[in-house]
């Protein structure tokens, strides 16, 4: 859900009024009695509100019930989805893209792709665990010990932290590998090891690392391929938004890990971190599960939610003070995520 209860009733007080689809929340545990105790107007449908807030970006025939200069909100896709992005332009909508909001400490109450990447790693933990047929932690026993899971993390971005964090409660053993050194110490506070591979690159402004040269991403690659079947699980997170994930771990590397592991891939949505990845399918490759599942927070719909509620409020606060739109163009946060403009209309 774009909105739930608390963050309506935030924008009550803030001087918006708030209306929601009937039933839109029970499927996330917010049912229609607690937007209405929370100041919400129950409706039928809100296209014809001055602002609607969506999770994902809206369909053809959704962007048709949309009005010149209404204000958009959600993941929008703007760097993979043209054909969406030029309807939204011929109807000259005020869009506002999620991914797009600027990575900068004003903006970091918006920044929806970090909120949503801490509950996939979380997820991507607990889909290994009950796929693994293992257990995590150590265990000492009467019938004696049992050695805990090993397990690898691949990006120490957010949903890569998040991954490593819940994987060391657990029990596990565990690394965490990243091309950036910045984030070494990071891994290493989380209670990870830090596998040098000997390959380091640069962060982004944004945050993200760069891409590597193609002899750079060869000898990653060659690197990983000797020491992932070492790993129970592995979890990759590597994934720039726009950009098609790096291949991190080859066909002949899944043959070489022992049966019975578990990769989860977080990239799968674009094509996967792993060349055995099939988006969307939970499959078996070499005896290995290969965990290609997309939309990760949709399967933890009550906290996703209410983490991206939180971030959808401060940008339409920022968007509309006191309620009223106000759309400087000269401000970093709404210029950056904007995507099109109600005075900018395709030729």
């Amino acid at each position: 859900m774009a909105l739930v209860p608390e963050a309506v009733a935030k924008l009550k007080a803030g001087g918006f009024d708030v209306a929601v689809e009937r039933g839109a929340g029970v499927a996330a545990s917010f049912p229609d009695d607690a937007y209405r105790e929370a100041g919400a107007e129950l409706v039928e449908q809100v296209w014809d509100a001055e602002g609607v807030a969506k999770v994902r970006k809206p369909n053809a025939e959704e962007v048709q019930r949309l009005s010149e200069g209404q204000l958009l909100i959600g993941f929008l896709e703007p760097l993979t989805d043209t054909a969406g992005i030029e309807r939204l332009t011929q109807r000259r909508v005020n869009a506002f893209a999620m991914e797009s909001i600027p990575r900068i400490t004003r903006a970091q109450p918006m920044d929806a792709l970090s909120s949503q990447a801490t509950v996939s790693g979380y997820k991507a933990v607990l889909i290994a665990a009950e796929r693994l047929p293992r257990f995590f932690p150590m265990l000492m026993t009467a019938a004696g010990t049992v050695a805990p899971a090993k397990v690898l993390v691949l990006g120490a971005g957010v949903a890569g932290l998040q991954a490593i964090a819940t994987a060391h409660r657990l029990g596990a053993v565990v690394a965490g590998f990243d091309v950036r050194p910045v984030v070494r110490e990071q891994v290493e506070s989380l209670g990870a090891s830090f596998l040098d591979l000997g390959i380091l690159g640069e962060e982004t402004a944004g945050g993200y690392a760069r891409e590597l040269s193609a002899d750079e991403q060869r000898r990653q690659q060659e690197a990983l391929a000797e020491r992932i079947p070492d790993y129970d699980v592995v979890i990759t997170t590597a994934l720039v938004p726009g950009r098609p994930p790096p291949k991190l771990i080859p066909a002949a590397s899944v043959a070489r890990m022992r049966p019975g592991s578990v990769i989860v891939d977080l990239a799968a949505e674009a094509g996967g971190n792993s060349e055995v990845t099939e988006p969307g399918e939970i499959v078996e490759r070499e005896g290995v599960t290969v965990v290609g599942l997309t939309n990760l927070p949709s399967s933890m719909p009550f906290h996703a939610s209410q983490l991206y509620a939180r971030n959808v409020s401060a940008l339409l606060q920022h968007l509309a003070p006191n309620g009223e739109l106000t759309l400087d163009w000269d401000d970093e946060i709404t210029a950056g995520a904007c995507v099109t403009r109600r005075d900018v209309v395709a030729a």
